[in-house]
């Protein structure tokens, strides 16, 4: 139970890898803020988690619109009395090429990947800090060194990636340690876009990606969610600003 007595806030959980993160938490002792913009969606999870014996609570929030984080974050506190761990998991995709990508595509991936974890992390750290503890972990992506058809994308991980290490200078003096993880190929509704978008039968895209990695196979929510549970616990208290790359391969 690593995580008995801690209060987490994850983004992104109505389903993927945030959805697996909140799980895991929850299972080892957490109380969890299952955080999404579909609420409904949010609050089945939340309801499963329940079920499962651990303790949750749903919230909608536009990860992109700091007001609206501000008052989540407000509320989850006044709900649990504190916040230690932030996870953000929430994303989008607009995959075109440059010459086709419109404003929008690349507004909303930018304000809901970079943007959304800026306002997630802003807001977190004024009770984090207040209380001298906590865990960030970002959602990055192998894709931060460069994607065909993923400007937005790669920009908006790249990001990620260096306000992850910028917040490790600023807040490790306060026992705040910031970590991000990046993966690659994982099972998600995610990457069944990609396939869709590069004209690619999901199962052949998969099967392409794992024949590429050194562990022959691609990666599941629920491994990406055990890596950022370390960086989330007491484990990993001496890692701050570092990028763990879980792609499976070298």
């Amino acid at each position: 139970m690593r995580f008995a007595r801690r209060v987490a806030l994850v983004t992104g959980a109505a389903g993927g890898i945030g959805a697996s993160v909140a799980e895991l938490l929850a299972a080892e002792g957490a109380v969890v803020g299952v955080v999404d913009l579909n609420h409904a969606a949010a609050e089945k999870v939340a309801t499963r988690l329940r079920g499962l014996g651990g303790e949750a609570t749903s919230y909608a929030c536009d990860v992109s619109d700091a007001r609206s984080v501000d008052a989540t974050v407000e509320r989850l506190c006044q709900d649990h009395g504190r916040v230690d761990i932030l996870v953000t998991c929430a994303g989008v995709l607009r995959d075109n090429l440059l010459f086709k990508m419109s404003d929008d595509d690349w507004r909303s991936v930018i304000d809901t990947h970079l943007t959304g974890t800026f306002n997630c992390a802003r807001a977190v750290q004024r009770p984090m800090v207040a209380q001298r503890h906590g865990k960030m972990v970002f959602l990055s992506s192998d894709s931060a060194g460069g994607s065909r058809g993923q400007a937005n994308y790669s920009a908006a991980k790249a990001g990620i990636e260096g306000l992850a290490k910028t917040l490790a200078i600023e807040l490790g003096k306060f026992g705040v340690n910031v970590n991000a993880v990046a993966p690659g190929f994982v099972e998600t509704e995610m990457t069944r876009a990609t396939a869709q978008r590069i004209g690619l039968d999901y199962e052949e895209f998969k099967a392409n990606s794992a024949a590429k990695a050194a562990l022959g196979r691609v990666a599941t929510p629920e491994d990406i969610a055990r890596v950022i549970a370390f960086l989330a616990s007491d484990d990993s208290a001496i890692m701050t600003g570092q990028v763990l790359l879980t792609r499976g391969s070298p």
